[in-house]
């Protein structure tokens, strides 16, 4: 889920280490931390058990809902600590998304009973079994704090810091995966010249036996693996390559894969139009040309290109889209 901000928003049930979490996060991260109730305290001038007392907790389940949105139209960064019934409202939900990054602490009703059992503050726990009463209420909330959570923790036995540290990974992770969604896809082309479409049947001593539509199913895969959108062209005539290239320069390719065949050594027309077009361009071919015939030695689009590949065999194509997609400007 995207966040417009950093935020992070814990929920969890009376007891979970809300607070003492926020307060390590807010020292490693250099983020404000603020608590719903406390909030809620200071506006209404009086304490929680005192609201629920005059107005009863459907008032102040208005006022954390209002709070909250409040929250999620403000614009500075912080960690935000709310109470354990905040989630248990529809309507809290999707504010508390707009807020931040929801992290559930997940914790155990007998913990939570030993960490709370002579705590006379919390208005749900004034009963004669607190402990029966926690399993109830954890039972029904559970499900709705996972629910709603972006990120779970699970708090039992484990310190504050150990908490942090595989909540700063985990947030790091989110933040990769998004980026990765956000990321736009790159699109490649990937031109073929000259006798290529007789890949498997031309000198396969040179060449090798594995035919063109390998190398196209080759290619393909390498789309689906990396998230790119390639786009392979193959033309035994010049004029027709060159057509390509320059549509390049209007259709959104952003690096180009070429291997001119034979053209390479003297096609002065394919190199000035590789010249025209400012894209990244790689110059790819199957054979090691610098063992072979002299005139194969001599390249005159190499040099308009980003980088020359040989040698490599088929392997060479996917270097070459993966210089392209490292060196993307």
């Amino acid at each position: 889920m995207k966040h417009k901000r950093r935020n992070i928003v814990l929920i969890g049930f009376m007891g979970s280490g809300k607070t003492t979490l926020g307060l390590k996060l807010s020292y490693l991260l250099r983020m404000p931390v603020e608590d719903t109730d406390k909030l809620i305290e200071r506006q209404e001038g009086r304490s929680i058990t005192q609201i629920f007392a005059d107005d009863g907790e459907s008032y102040f389940r208005e006022l954390e809902t209002e709070l909250l949105r409040k929250c999620g139209e403000q614009k500075y960064e912080r960690i935000l600590s709310v109470g354990g019934g905040t989630p248990v409202n529809p309507v809290n939900r999707p504010l508390l998304h707009q807020c931040g990054t929801v992290v559930y602490l997940r914790v155990s009703p007998e913990v939570v009973y030993e960490r709370l059992k002579n705590d006379t503050t919390r208005p749900l726990l004034q009963c004669e079994d607190p402990l029966t009463r926690i399993r109830e209420l954890l039972e029904i909330r559970d499900k709705i704090y996972a629910e709603c959570a972006d990120i779970i923790l699970d708090v039992d036995n484990r310190h504050s810091d150990e908490l942090a540290e595989e909540l700063q990974l985990q947030l790091r992770k989110q933040k990769d995966i998004q980026r990765k969604k956000e990321r736009k896809k790159m699109k490649i082309l990937v031109i073929n010249g000259p006798n290529l479409n007789f890949l498997g049947i031309r000198e396969k001593k040179i060449y090798g036996t594995q035919d063109y539509q390998y190398l196209l199913d080759l290619i393909d895969k390498k789309a689906k693996e990396t998230g790119e959108e390639i786009q392979v062209f193959q033309s035994n005539h010049e004029g027709a390559i060159i057509d390509r290239i320059q549509e390049a320069y209007s259709d959104g390719t952003e690096g180009i894969v070429i291997n001119p065949g034979a053209y390479t050594h003297y096609s002065y027309a394919i190199r000035d139009a590789l010249a025209s077009v400012d894209i990244p361009k790689v110059e790819i071919h199957i054979s090691d040309i610098t063992s072979r015939e002299e005139f194969r030695k001599i390249s005159v689009t190499a040099p308009v290109c980003n980088r020359q590949i040989y040698g490599q065999g088929l392997d060479g194509y996917l270097q070459a889209i993966d210089f392209l997609r490292e060196n993307r400007q």
